[in-house]
């Protein structure tokens, strides 16, 4: 076993490597970036070393320079996590060269499944079901177009060496196609150097579900059983759990030997994930699956097969690496069950934009059957050159109904400010009755879109919530003062009655409160009422049920602000300024960037006139395209920006003519 370890990555998944490494006795060698010098994997790091700029392009993807930091160290192997550079052929080869242990696959294997369309042929030759579709080399428009009105509408196209969702488009219809086929090649090209793509059918109501594969060099392959990531978002998973709902015995027999032979195909080696696109129309079936892609490395979602099996899986790709066994497939049992939830810096009440800067307050869950792999803490910055993941979050129960009850509350708690994050989005994907039955495919979230991002979006929810927590967090003052000191509502012979006002976007919210006995109050906002029951203290916030959903909410008071914690959401209200303008005009002459990215392309010139809702400009931001509307129907007075720029959080990027 080698005693020496650089790890080719960042954030959670470097952390959560280094833990493993050093419980092993390994000396931890961390690489960082510019804007990486504080972060939490080179705090936990053995030894560290600066490879370059804040962006990737310049650090992290950087081959040379991770090289020469393993060469300064004398690091013995290379672990590249997944991202970066981990299914990078020419990591791998240099390792080779420079006597180095590459964590992973060979170069072949890699070389042979990197690429989408070649994996696919390999595959049909191997005998495993394969998605119908075009892989072929001619890239012309034309060409492209053709073979998807062959396939039949809908189509999926997918970048070539693509993953992560990036890359891919659905296209419903002819007339869609062209400029589809323009935005996946362009993200494409800015995420792996390479716009090549391909074209299959897209399966109405597909279940993703995977297998999690390890080979030797001795050419022994076993599985470690299925996961279904089926709940994704932008074709980015969200929500992934093993067993797979609904699947029998046989299916797991069929689906986990094709994954066995697909590895055998090309004799692979370490960890991998042979994914399959599964139709979920009905009851899962054992010709109901084929093959999509194969990753050559670690998965993000590895933690709930490592839950389920009792196995450390980055423990045994070290061990692999170093010339070790597969374990014999009758020694890998299911146990229990797993679900992994990602938690992302981004703000699901601003169409999910992606949420960086200072963490200044960070609370991750703890518990029984809670695992947290995390790469932040309370102090640190999340930047916006990097993905959004903070963190991973995952429950393990004997059975699935306990696992979701576990996950779904320690979602619950999680808080964090000012960076947002999807803890809310994901406590109700957890509570949705469809996900609780198992019916779910990759449209769940589109599906379910009015109750995920529904009410508590709503400014009148959001202030009626901090009312009842102002109210319920005020400190007992009884105790040696006087009653006519109290500001709790008492009334001679009548309910308690109180009036909490806050401001929303210059809008003055005034929330009534009427106590209605056994710990029950009635909330009135404008339009919206609200009974909340069962009110009582809890830890350090309260805990009640609104419409048959149990609430964890806290109130953080910062400066002139109410900072309000409520199942994973977070939000702040302002108490009223009465000399605040009702109406800020300027808010709908300006386009602003909602983050610092990098403008792709810029729709309109100056003296155009735009509707409400047109896409003017199109942003890059931790690696996903964001496209900007216009707030109005207006006339375009100046564009400030031009592709290729890079811009900061609100700097303006168009303004509008605006009444003289």
């Amino acid at each position: 076993m080698f005693t020496s370890l650089l790890i080719a990555n960042r954030g959670e998944i470097a952390c959560r490597i280094i833990r493993t490494a050093q419980r092993m006795g390994m000396r931890t060698i961390a690489i960082y970036s510019e804007a990486d010098a504080n972060a939490l994997h080179v705090r936990e790091a053995d030894e560290a070393v600066l490879i370059g700029a804040a962006s990737a392009t310049k650090s992290y993807l950087r081959i040379d320079a991770v090289m020469e930091a393993a060469r300064k160290c004398g690091a013995e192997a290379i672990h590249p996590g997944y991202g970066f550079l981990s299914e990078n052929q020419e990591l791998a080869a240099a390792c080779e060269r420079e006597n180095i242990i590459f964590v992973g696959p060979s170069v072949q294997s890699m070389r042979l499944m990197g690429l989408k369309d070649e994996a696919k042929r390999i595959m049909e030759a191997a005998g495993v079901p394969v998605t119908p579709g075009y892989h072929g080399e001619d890239q012309r428009d034309k060409t492209l177009l053709s073979e998807a009105d062959k396939i039949g509408y809908p189509v999926l196209i997918k970048a070539v060496a693509g993953g992560g969702g990036r890359g891919m488009r659905r296209v419903d219809s002819e007339d869609a196609f062209l400029d589809a086929l323009e935005s996946a090649r362009r993200e494409a090209k800015s995420a792996f150097a390479d716009d090549r793509v391909l074209v299959e059918k897209f399966i109405v109501n597909p279940r993703h579900i995977e297998v999690q594969i390890f080979g030797d060099r001795r050419g022994r392959i076993a599985h470690f059983y299925e996961r279904d990531c089926s709940v994704q978002r932008r074709h980015q998973k969200v929500l992934e759990e093993s067993p797979a709902p609904g699947m029998s015995a046989k299916v797991r027999t069929a689906i986990c030997a094709a994954a066995v032979e697909a590895a055998r195909a090309v004799a692979y080696e370490n960890a991998g994930t042979v994914e399959f696109i599964v139709d979920g129309s009905g009851p899962l079936r054992a010709d109901g699956f084929w093959f999509m892609e194969m990753n050559t490395r670690l998965q993000v979602e590895h933690p709930v097969s490592e839950a389920i099996t009792g196995y450390d899986l980055v423990e045994l790709q070290l061990r692999i690496a170093a010339g070790g066994s597969v374990p014999e497939q009758d020694q890998i049992a299911q146990r229990g069950h797993a679900i992994e939830a990602r938690l992302y810096a981004e703000d699901p009440a601003n169409n999910y934009m992606p949420s960086t800067g200072l963490l200044t307050h960070f609370v991750l869950p703890t518990g029984r059957n809670i695992r947290v792999d995390a790469g932040y803490v309370a102090g640190d910055r999340v930047s916006e050159h990097y993905d959004p993941m903070l963190a991973k979050v995952i429950a393990h129960a004997p059975t699935r109904e306990l696992a979701i009850s576990a996950l779904g509350s320690a979602m619950a708690g999680v808080q964090s400010w000012p960076v947002h994050t999807n803890a809310g989005f994901l406590t109700r994907c957890l509570a949705e009755p469809d996900f609780i039955k198992g019916d779910v495919d990759t449209g769940f979230i589109e599906a379910h879109d009015d109750v995920l991002h529904g009410m508590h979006q709503q400014p009148a929810w959001k202030a009626s919530l901090t009312a009842l927590g102002t109210q319920c967090f005020r400190p007992d003052t009884s105790g040696g003062q006087s009653p006519w000191q109290m500001q709790d509502g008492w009334r001679l012979n009548q309910p308690q009655n109180l009036v909490h006002a806050f401001s929303d976007d210059g809008e003055t919210l005034r929330v009534n409160l009427k106590h209605q006995g056994e710990n029950n109050w009635r909330l009135t906002c404008g339009e919206l009422a609200l009974g909340v029951h069962n009110v009582h203290w809890s830890g350090d916030g309260i805990v009640y049920a609104l419409d048959g959903v149990v609430h964890q909410t806290q109130i953080m008071t910062l400066a002139t602000d109410m900072v309000t914690f409520d199942n994973g959401d977070a939000w702040a209200l302002e108490k009223p300024n009465p000399d605040a303008a009702i109406f800020d005009a300027e808010a709908s002459a300006v386009v602003r960037s909602p983050m610092p990215g990098k403008v792709l392309s810029v729709s309109v010139l100056p003296a155009d006139t735009v509707s409400k809702g047109q896409v003017l400009i199109v942003l890059e931001a931790m690696k996903m395209e964001h496209a900007l509307s216009a707030p109005a129907d207006a006339v375009v007075e100046v564009v400030l920006v031009k592709p290729g720029d890079q811009v900061g959080d609100g700097d303006d990027l168009i303004r509008f003519e605006t009444a003289s």
